[in-house]
Formats: structure tokens, C-alpha cells, sequence
């Protein structure tokens, strides 16, 4: 499986939306709205969008790892 620069940064942004969901649902703690101005701030609402996006985008990995593990069985 060769991976690409769009793979590691859409991983990023989903770690980072992972991180940002434990710490509210285990402190009640935004810290994408913290960092950015509140959840309605424009540059907020933006990077949420984009960890929203790469999450759609790491489903399309599924794909990549099933051809990978196909692959290498023959």
C-alpha cells in the first residue's frame, strides 16, 4: 500500500478531532473552540469541517487495507 501526504494529514486531523472529542465527553472541554474563539467562530467552524472531511476521507483507507491484505495472501 503506498500511502500519500493526503493520507498522513487526513489521520492527523482525525486524531486530533478523536483528542478533541474525549476531552469533551470526559472534562465537558472544547479545545478547538477554546483555541479558535468559541464554536461559532469562523476558523472553528472550519476545523471542524476539515476533521469532518478527513473522517470521511480515512473511510476510503478500509479500501486501501483490504486491497493490501489481499494482495500480500497471493
Amino acid at each position: 500500500m503506498q500511502t500519500r501526504p493526503l493520507d498522513f494529514t487526513a489521520l492527523t486531523l482525525v486524531i486530533i478531532g478523536a483528542i478533541n472529542w474525549g476531552l469533551i465527553g470526559f472534562f465537558k472541554f472544547d479545545l478547538v473552540a477554546t483555541l479558535f474563539g468559541g464554536m461559532d467562530s469562523l476558523v472553528s467552524r472550519i476545523v471542524y469541517a476539515l476533521v469532518g472531511l478527513a473522517g470521511l476521507y480515512c473511510v476510503t483507507l478500509y479500501g486501501k487495507l483490504g486491497n493490501n491484505q489481499s494482495s500480500t495472501t497471493r
